[in-house]
């Protein structure tokens, strides 16, 4: 993150926790601050202040941003916290009295203020010039495309909107001028991030926005239309499974995009789906599931699960189970009710105990792995695309089209070729385990 030395240049430090949606906050005030010509150093002992853009979702995370604001105020102790947790002032505050500012998730001008407040600004036409598409955190060949802020949902485990807010969808224009100079720029990648994707554009009753002379609705169909135009990788992530979703599965057929859904099912249970308050139904997601492989059967499809809700029981989780074996999805990530401070879903019932969570997680773990497994072995012999992240001693590192970075598996390459980061490379399977891939060069 930092730029080449400069005497005269402000000196910044900068923490970025939580998820990519927080990663892409981050890389716009970064943005803002190289564009007035403030430095970012790697240690907290070389900058004049920190910036620490906090996560606050589970118990967890709230203990890392935490532990990162005391490092902080230890380490440098000119410190200005932002992000999900800044949303519960108090809690910080309280903590950290000395704290120089506390502020919410996207609150960029508040975290600007706080800068221009206790370390202005030096006018340097040598640092304040920037690339047109930012700065980024992320490798140079992808990068994260955030199309809304906020989220509609009253999902009783989450308190997100609380602290984010409401639906806010940028303007498709907007959208794609950015995308395309981040494809300008050498992006091979970019991974369409929201709280909620599927339903961009509801907010703004799908306003009309012009890119390359066409005019586009700030809707999802759209959005994935315009984006299937730039000609690099696409992947959709957090998309709700709304019947509108169906209408884009053609795009993956045709290659316009990849053939990826990152779909946050979270349970299989009826009752237990009514209790999150969460949309669709078990049966409807396996029905629409089979019909989205029967339009392109090389989909993949990524999900994330809930074991020990409060009041799931154990043939609640059985359905779960269940759901696993049928639906055959290829990634999926699971994780244990965690009672976040402020969620409904905390009152619901009574909590499952911690040994129940752990048992139930452990054969949710094994039930997919196996699913994995076959999956994976019946790769074998394929030829695929693969995008090379890096390499080591022995040999590329690299991703299909089935894998998001550092969520998904890898694919390993034997090659002595001398490729680049961010170069496209076709192979052939040649061995796999639970979750990655090795090949060989074609």
């Amino acid at each position: 993150m930092s730029a080449p030395a400069n005497k005269s240049a402000k000196k910044i430090g900068f923490a970025s926790l939580g998820c990519p949606k927080a990663l892409v906050d981050s890389e716009r005030i970064i943005t803002r601050l190289r564009s007035e010509g403030y430095e970012l150093v790697p240690t907290y002992d070389d900058a004049n202040l920190v910036i620490v853009n906090t996560c606050g979702f589970i118990e967890s995370a709230v203990t890392e941003s935490l532990d990162s604001i005391q490092e902080a105020m230890d380490t440098n102790g000119k410190v200005i916290v932002t992000g999900c947790l800044g949303a519960k002032k108090e809690v910080i505050t309280e903590k950290f009295p000395n704290v120089l500012s506390v502020s919410g998730p996207q609150a960029y001008e508040d975290v600007m203020q706080a800068v221009h407040q206790h370390l202005p600004p030096e006018h340097d036409p040598f640092t304040d010039l920037i690339p047109p598409q930012g700065i980024k955190l992320t490798p140079r060949h992808y990068a994260y495309l955030k199309i809304s802020e906020g989220c509609n949902h009253k999902c009783t485990f989450c308190i997100i909107p609380s602290m984010r807010g409401k639906l806010v969808s940028r303007n498709i224009r907007d959208v794609m001028l950015e995308a395309e100079k981040l494809a300008a720029a050498g992006v091979k990648e970019l991974l369409v991030i929201s709280q909620d994707t599927s339903a961009y554009g509801i907010d703004t009753k799908y306003a009309a926005g012009e890119w390359r002379g066409r005019e586009y609705k700030t809707q999802f169909h759209d959005l994935v239309a315009a984006l299937g135009e730039l000609g690099i990788w696409v992947r959709l992530h957090y998309v709700y499974p709304y019947p509108h979703v169906d209408d884009i599965i053609h795009y993956m057929a045709e290659g316009k995009i990849l053939p990826y859904l990152d779909i946050p099912f979270q349970h299989a249970s009826k009752r237990v789906l009514k209790a999150m308050k969460r949309p669709a139904n078990s049966q409807n997601n396996l029905e629409r599931i089979q019909a989205w492989r029967k339009v392109c059967p090389d989909l993949t499809i990524r999900s994330t699960f809930i074991v020990g809700f409060p009041g799931e029981t154990e043939a609640e989780f059985n359905e779960l189970l269940a759901f696993l074996e049928e639906a055959q999805l290829d990634r999926v990530g699971c994780f244990k009710y965690s009672p976040v401070e402020g969620a409904v879903a905390n009152t619901l019932a009574d909590a499952i105990p911690e040994e129940v969570q752990e048992e139930r997680y452990a054969r949710f773990m094994e039930t997919q792995a196996k699913i994995s497994a076959a999956k994976m072995q019946a790769k074998i012999g394929k030829r695929m695309t693969v995008l090379i992240d890096g390499h080591d001693e022995e040999g590329l590192i690299a991703r299909s089209s089935a894998d998001a970075p550092e969520i998904d598996g890898i694919v390993y390459i034997d090659s002595d070729k001398e490729l680049k980061i961010g170069d496209f490379i076709d192979v052939e399977i040649t061995n796999a385990d639970e979750y990655d891939l090795w090949g060989s060069e074609i």
